[in-house]
């Protein structure tokens, strides 16, 4: 009987704690304030300690996200793309945020070490997060390019494409 319930209370963890948001472009609001860790275990407020004029964040919801943030890093070193960019792991739920050492230890075990201050964890506000971009076909990226006002100045969650690149680099140029 315990194991039982040990079970149900396990799947409410898993399942009962992550809400769907519809997604939303969000061009032109200004990014929520929230707090992270990157991997090299620095707190980190977004926005507010992003002082450079531009900042990109690449923000996945699930694992499968690395897969679409991997193709835009790509992408963005093939293009020479000129930005300071954040990978932003977003996970909401209570059970999450519970194992975040495992899961943070997971990750550093497939970045190399010199990438992980470019890698900003965020468990606490992770539903604040989804809730603001939505989460609809989670494994996408969230591409997001804030000012240092933390205005968003880009948006895309479309999985990667050529044209979303094409119009990220043409938004970075008019903003320089």
């Amino acid at each position: 009987m315990r194991f039982k319930i040990s079970i149900l209370v396990l799947l409410f963890l898993l399942t009962g704690c992550t809400t769907q948001y519809a997604n939303k472009d969000i061009t032109g609001q200004t990014f929520p304030a929230v707090v992270g860790t990157t991997l090299a275990q620095k707190p980190v407020s977004i926005p507010g300690d992003f002082n450079d004029e531009l900042t990109l964040l690449l923000i996945g919801y699930v694992q499968n996200s690395q897969f679409d943030i991997d193709r835009w890093l790509i992408a963005l070193d093939v293009t020479n793309t000129k930005v300071k960019v954040y990978e932003v792991p977003t996970i909401q739920g209570l059970f999450p945020e519970m194992f975040s050492t495992v899961i943070d230890n997971g990750m550093r075990a497939g970045i190399p070490k010199p990438l992980w201050q470019g890698v900003v964890t965020i468990y606490e506000d992770g539903e604040k997060i989804q809730a603001f971009t939505g989460n609809e076909n989670a494994a996408n990226t969230r591409v997001v390019l804030l000012n240092n006002k933390g205005e968003i100045l880009y948006f895309y969650d479309q999985g990667f494409a050529v044209d979303a690149l094409n119009e990220l680099r043409l938004a970075l140029v008019t903003q320089q």
